[in-house]
């Protein structure tokens, strides 16, 4: 079986498809999202979409705990879904992460153009899983004004 060419995809689904979402700006500026799972800034656009492009890159958080799932396609399994992602689960800190997300991206020559997307999504996925510290709040150091003195 033949796949379609990613730009005749982009044609079709472009103008109208379930993924997108747009929201009216001022006058007649609108923007445009897209929901894909795929899409690395959610923006709708050939560079970023998951539909269109055979090689993509997915960052989301892992499980329960604070890991953090890095998925790209493999470009041979377009024609079979259950075997189309390889998955790799990430459980370092954040500087190796970034390291490892790099060399997967761009010094892999895999999608060097979405490297520092890719870093982007990383950070907020990172900071999304971050649990707020609980406990005594620190008091404000700054010098307190004492009345009657001058």
């Amino acid at each position: 079986m033949a796949t379609v060419p990613g730009p005749l995809i982009w044609e079709i689904v472009k103008k109208n498809n379930s993924f997108l979402v747009k929201r009216f700006g001022n006058g007649s500026a609108g923007v445009r999202f897209s929901k894909e799972s795929n899409n690395l800034y959610n923006v709708h656009s050939y560079k970023y979409s998951g539909l269109a492009n055979p090689k993509t890159i997915t960052i989301q958080p892992g499980g329960k705990d604070q890991t953090v799932l890095l998925a790209t396609t493999k470009t041979k399994k377009q024609n079979k879904p259950a075997r189309l992602f390889h998955r790799t689960v990430m459980k370092k800190d954040f500087r190796r992460m970034a390291k490892a997300v790099k060399n997967q991206v761009a010094d892999n020559y895999y999608r060097p153009d979405l490297r520092n997307a890719a870093l982007a999504r990383l950070s907020a996925v990172q900071r999304s899983l971050k649990v707020a510290k609980s406990g005594v709040k620190k008091r404000n150091r700054q010098a307190l004004k004492i009345r009657g003195r001058k």
